[in-house]
């Protein structure tokens, strides 16, 4: 079954100093590199910072576009992951390893079968 993990992080909890940031890259690269060697990984995107968003709504058939994200949220789209694993437990723990799981959240959804 494919989930999307969906990594929320609150930029102002984010490291400000270069240290701490190569820290928690270290450990992103890690966990990629587990679920890779686990063949569950199908693929993972780290997003710009949601002040680089443009958003798109169309209401009574006029497109209106905004900058930002869609939502004034504490927490933004930060990237995701797209596993492939044997079932929803399984794509728990490996959200659970996300180093964002420890500051922000992240969001779990089946994807469907095209």
């Amino acid at each position: 079954m494919k989930y999307a993990l969906l990594i929320y992080n609150d930029p102002a909890a984010f490291p400000v100093d270069d240290a701490t940031d190569d820290a928690i890259m270290t450990e992103y690269a890690a966990v990629t590199q587990a679920m890779l060697d686990a063949g569950e990984l199908d693929r993972g995107e780290r997003l710009a910072r949601a002040d680089t968003a443009t958003s798109v709504r169309v209401r009574g058939g006029k497109a209106s576009v905004t900058d930002g994200p869609f939502a004034e949220t504490k927490e933004h789209l930060g990237g995701f992951f797209l596993v492939d694993v044997p079932d929803l437990d399984r794509a728990l723990e490996l959200a659970a390893a996300i180093p964002a799981a420890r500051t922000g959240v992240v969001e779990i959804r089946p994807v469907i079968p095209t």
